[in-house]
């Protein structure tokens, strides 16, 4: 009974850690993943932004980031000069951590299995190496600007 209980919890919490964060909105500017929040405290650096409500409506160009586009997606367009924000892709996060570099990431509950995606580094909150079915695997949670 101890072993069937133990198990429960161990798979319960692999599941509730990787819970999708509905409060999180998520941003793309030159291919780059962030959130709207991180571009909202940034807003002399905007030139222009365009929100699509479902990941159905996404164009041509972002359909790649249709599994974060659940509760829609904003295109941020960056003015020119500014285009220097800090980036990191997902392959050097993993790779930073001592993990495989194709090792997917979490995100605020996402799997981002695409490992050459960029990621803002404003965005970047709490970072830490948790199980995840059975594999040491990156969960990060965005940094206060969701």
């Amino acid at each position: 009974m101890k072993k069937i209980l133990y198990s429960f919890l161990i798979v319960s919490s692999s599941v509730l850690s990787a819970q999708k964060n509905p409060s999180v909105k998520f941003a793309v500017a030159n291919d780059i993943v962030g959130t709207v929040g991180m571009f909202n405290a940034r807003k002399a650096i905007v030139q222009s932004s365009n929100t699509y409500k479902s990941a159905a409506g996404l164009p041509q160009g972002l359909k790649k980031y249709g599994f974060i586009a659940e509760k829609g997606l904003t295109e941020f367009k960056i003015k020119s000069g500014y285009e220097g924000l800090d980036r990191i892709s997902l392959a050097q996060l993993n790779e930073q951590y001592g993990l495989p570099e194709n090792t997917p990431v979490i995100i605020e509950g996402y799997e981002f299995p695409d490992t050459d995606m960029k990621i803002y580094g404003d965005m970047m909150g709490n970072v830490e190496v948790k199980d995840y079915n059975g594999k040491k695997t990156v969960f990060m949670t965005s940094s206060n600007l969701k």
